[in-house]
């Protein structure tokens, strides 16, 4: 079942990046997922703190402003889409995520196979 892995950080360094974790981190878990023979996709988003989101409201106007920043202080850094047997790995596989650590979050969502 594929599950993806939504990566949250809780705290941006002075790069823009996840403050909580290094570049080699990221390395070494990408190619541990790799290795695993589990990793469908995966990106990073550039500049965590930079975005643009759109509203639509019922009455169809649309309203453009800068930034993620929804109700939360975390920011989506990137994914991965895995490819596992079931929930409880997925979540093994979330838990050993770089993005995990300190004050990040990575949320886990099945894909829904219509």
């Amino acid at each position: 079942m594929k599950y993806m892995l939504l990566i949250n950080a809780g705290a941006v360094g002075a790069n823009g990046g996840a403050a909580e974790c290094t570049v080699e981190d990221w390395m070494a878990y990408d190619k541990q997922v790799k290795d695993a023979g589990i990793f469908v996709s995966g990106e990073s988003l550039a500049d965590l703190v930079t975005a643009t989101t759109v509203r639509v409201a019922a009455d169809g106007a649309r309203t453009v402003t800068d930034g993620p920043f929804a109700e939360t202080r975390e920011v989506l850094g990137g994914f991965y889409v895995i490819d596992v047997p079931d929930l409880d790995v997925a979540l093994d596989w979330a838990a050993r995520c770089p993005g995990a650590l300190g004050s990040g979050s990575v949320v886990v969502r099945p894909i829904a196979d219509f």
